[in-house]
């Protein structure tokens, strides 16, 4: 699973320490093509619109972006890359359409695209590719290398590892393609990408998951940041009657231990991967589909798993005079401990 690629590479980035994360940072431009390839992958167009306008507003050019949207349909289908494209458009003429516009890509190499698509694979991959799937369905290999390498990948305007790193991103935002998304992280690293990279971008591939909730992420719980470690976010779902959230947090975010006097809380997990824990018991790790029950005057905590974003719908159970009380966080050493 792309949690587990995840973990394995952000323990390298861990390791190498801060001056190896500062040299090898994606730029401004990497992130937003990311993101908007993570988005655009997802279906995701709210969330799209933001990240190719801080895109554009970082230096990718609308000609750039293009070449990524159209690469969407090669790994998402073209409903995504049609419905992404359309995005971009339409965020072009709220502009103004005075974005640069950046170079169109030069004539196609001479030849078919089955010649130069092989020989692009093979570089992209430092090796021929072969296999017993293309013995056994020979119409998918010419595909892959005739269109994808050789049609797609001959069209020079952005180079071969931006468009490892946007596929990368939009892989770490699909299910169940995890072999194809380790093949091009393997594919990106030989073109250039670093480690801290590849963990970046995968990072980013997990927030922006975070984000594509059914009653949205919200804005930043700046109100009761003092009682959080990390960024959470909050989008209220009812104004009366019964307490309802959607509370979001980033990788590593958790709140300080607390009680709730009188009327308990139920958590429903909508999204990521992420903890709770009750007093004197142990951590219990939470996925999509969890239920947990809270009662009242029981001391706990709850949060985000170390390596993903992590959202729950929390719901207040009502009562007469019924307060929380926070208290003390949870240490690094005890958080360190989980996961």
């Amino acid at each position: 699973m792309h949690k587990f690629l995840t973990s394995l590479i952000m323990g390298i980035f861990l390791f190498l320490g801060g001056n190896a994360m500062a040299n090898n940072a994606l730029t401004a431009k990497q992130q937003a093509i990311a993101a908007a390839a993570s988005y655009a992958a997802r279906g995701n167009q709210q969330g799209l619109k933001q990240a190719l306008t801080e895109g554009l507003d970082a230096g990718v050019t609308v000609n750039e972006f293009k070449e990524i949207l159209v690469q969407v349909y090669a790994y998402c289908g073209f409903p995504r890359s049609l419905n992404a494209l359309t995005t971009l458009m339409q965020l072009e003429n709220e502009r103004g359409n005075k974005d640069e516009q950046g170079a169109l890509p030069g004539p196609k190499p001479e030849g078919s695209s089955l010649e130069y698509g092989t020989a692009n694979q093979t570089k992209l991959v430092g090796a021929p590719v072969s296999g017993s799937l293309y013995d056994f369905a020979p119409a998918i290999d010419e595909y892959l290398k005739a269109h994808l390498f050789g049609d797609i990948f001959a069209r020079n305007n952005i180079d071969w590892q931006t468009r490892e790193l946007a596929t990368i991103a939009m892989l770490a935002s699909l299910d169940n393609v995890d072999s194809q998304l380790n093949g091009h992280i393997q594919i990106g690293k030989h073109n250039g990408l670093t480690d801290e990279q590849v963990a970046e971008i995968l990072s980013i591939a997990d927030r922006t998951g975070a984000e594509n909730v059914l009653f949205g992420k919200g804005t930043e719980n700046t109100a009761y940041a003092q009682y959080f470690i990390g960024k959470s976010y909050l989008q209220p779902l009812t104004g009366e009657g019964v307490g309802i959230s959607n509370v979001t947090f980033e990788p590593k975010c958790r709140n300080n231990w607390h009680i709730h006097h009188k009327g308990g809380q139920i958590l429903l997990v909508v999204s990521g991967r992420g903890w709770y824990q009750e007093w004197g018991k142990p951590a219990q790790e939470l996925h999509p589909g969890d239920v947990v029950n809270i009662p009242a005057e029981v001391k706990h905590w709850h949060g985000a798993a170390k390596d993903s974003w992590f959202t729950h719908i929390a719901v207040a159970v009502p009562a007469e005079g019924a307060s929380n009380e926070w208290l003390e966080a949870v240490t690094d050493e005890e958080y360190n401990k989980l996961k």
